[in-house]
């Protein structure tokens, strides 16, 4: 299973959490994607939020309010450092996946730092915070990001969800079955329950 994130989407935070028990429920392996989905909007149709009318923005507050309520997930409606620049937190996840650590969990720290510890995942030293806070060598994923050159691999594989059919985030890659949002994740389960 493919997972296009974007590290500073409350669409993502909201499910990231499910999407990983549903995944060890079923035994499924994951493999994240952190993903820049600014360069998927331009290249799909989508606005960024600044560029979304009032009328939508406001609905997005709404449903926000609504998922958050639904799920019991602490988030604040408008963290403080909103929009980061995920860039460097997701080359760092990038460079956990690489070397074999626990990518999920890293990137689920650092959609909770933006969303409901109000931390700017943009700045290096709350990446190496977070990284710490994960039981991760900050020092070693810095230079991992560097050897594996995590902005390649980012830039690579945001091509490949665009080439993939992906136009938003969290998108959820099950065989050819595309799920986009946090809201499809029982398709997702059920697909992969039909294996």
């Amino acid at each position: 299973m493919d997972y296009y994130c974007a590290l500073t989407s409350p669409w993502t935070y909201l499910g990231h959490a499910r999407l990983r028990d549903i995944a060890a429920r079923h035994g499924a392996e994951v493999t994240i994607h952190p993903v820049n989905v600014l360069a998927i909007f331009e290249r799909t149709g989508g606005l960024p939020l600044p560029k979304r009318s009032p009328e939508r923005q406001a609905y997005r507050l709404q449903e926000l309010r609504r998922w958050r309520e639904r799920l019991g997930v602490e988030l604040n409606l408008k963290p403080a450092h909103f929009p980061a620049d995920e860039t460097r937190a997701a080359e760092t996840v990038i460079a956990a996946r690489a070397e074999g650590l626990d990518a999920m969990d890293l990137a689920g720290r650092f959609m909770r730092a933006v969303w409901a510890e109000e931390r700017d995942i943009g700045l290096a030293r709350t990446i190496r915070e977070v990284v710490t806070e994960a039981g991760m060598d900050p020092g070693a994923l810095e230079r991992a990001a560097g050897r594996y050159d995590a902005n390649a691999i980012r830039a690579a594989e945001t091509d490949q969800a665009v080439a993939r059919g992906v136009f938003g985030a969290p998108t959820y890659v099950v065989g050819d079955e595309i799920f986009w949002g946090q809201d499809r994740l029982d398709f997702v389960d059920a697909a992969l329950e039909a294996g």
